[in-house]
C-alpha cells in the first residue's frame, strides 16, 4: 500500500525535504486504491496543514507530543512491554521478520519504531498488512484516542491505520479511560521525573537503565533514521536524523 509510505513520513519528524513534496503525497494519497474512501479528505487535510505550517512550529508542536512523556511514544513495544527485557526480545524477533522478507534498516534503527513498521508493511500484499495491523490495532486506537484528547490533527493518521486494518475500535470506551489518565507530558509530571532522577547518587544498575522517560525517549529517537520515499518522489533524500 503505498499510502502507508506517505502515512510513515507524516509521522515522522517534521523535515523542509518533507513540506517540498506536499503535493506528491496528496496525489499518492489520491491515488491508493487500498485506501478507506474515507480517510483520504482527512489525510490530505493533515497533509495541507502540516505543509504549510512554518517549519520550527511544526517541529516544536511534533516534539511537545511525541518527545515527552512515553504515552505517545511510537515505538511499539514500549507501550507492551515497556523497559522489561521481554521488549529487546521481541525487536529482535520483528528484526527478523524483517530480514526475512528482505527489508534492511541501518544498524541504529529500532525495528519497532512506527514510522519505519509502516515502511516495511508498505511493500507487503494488502492482506498481510492488514494482519499486522489488527495485531497491533489496541496500540493504534490507543495513540489516536490519546491525540484526539490534545486535539491533534496527528490522531488522523492512527484513525486511517485502523480503518484499513478492519478492527472494529471501542473507542467511546477507550475515551473515557484515556480521560482519567493522568498526564506524563505536564511541566509537573516533567519535573518529577527529573526529581526522581536527582536522588540517585551511583550510576544506575543495568536492569535500571530508560527510567528517565525523556532521556530514554530521546536515545531511542535519535537512533531512528528517516524514511526515504523514493520511489514516491525522486528528490526527496532526508537528511539528519529523528526528533533531532
Amino acid at each position: 500500500m503505498r499510502s502507508l509510505k506517505v502515512i510513515s513520513l507524516l509521522m515522522d519528524y517534521p523535515s523542509a525535504e518533507l513540506f517540498e513534496v506536499r503535493q506528491d503525497l496528496i496525489e499518492e494519497i489520491r491515488a491508493d486504491g487500498a485506501l478507506p474512501e474515507g480517510q483520504r479528505a482527512p489525510l490530505i487535510e493533515l497533509i495541507d496543514q502540516l505543509c504549510t505550517t512554518d517549519l520550527l512550529d511544526a517541529q516544536d508542536s511534533y516534539v511537545g507530543l511525541f518527545d515527552r512523556g512515553r504515552s505517545l511514544s511510537l515505538l511499539l513495544f514500549e507501550h507492551v512491554h515497556g523497559e522489561s527485557r521481554d521488549r529487546g526480545q521481541a525487536m529482535v524477533d520483528l528484526m527478523a521478520v524483517y530480514e526475512d522478507n528482505g527489508f534492511q534498516i541501518d544498524a541504529r534503527e529500532l525495528p519497532d519504531y512506527i514510522p519505519l513498521f509502516l515502511e516495511y508493511l508498505s511493500k507487503r500484499p494488502v492482506e498481510e498488512v492488514q494482519h499486522w495491523l489488527s495485531d497491533v490495532s489496541h496500540i493504534l486506537a490507543l495513540l489516536e484516542a490519546r491525540l484526539e484528547q490534545r486535539k491533534s490533527l496527528y490522531s488522523v493518521l492512527f484513525t486511517a491505520l485502523i480503518d484499513i486494518s478492519g478492527v472494529e475500535v471501542e473507542r467511546e470506551e477507550l475515551s473515557e479511560k484515556v480521560a482519567s489518565e493522568t498526564p506524563d507530558h505536564t511541566p509537573e509530571a516533567l519535573d518529577k521525573i527529573w526529581e526522581e532522577e536527582m536522588v540517585r547518587f551511583t550510576e544506575p544498575a543495568a536492569q535500571d537503565c530508560g527510567s528517565d522517560a525523556i532521556t530514554q525517549r530521546r536515545r531511542e529517537l535519535e537512533q531512528v533514521q528517516p524514511l526515504h520515499i523514493n520511489p514516491i518522489v525522486d528528490q526527496y533524500v532526508p537528511t539528519g536524523t529523528s526528533g533531532s
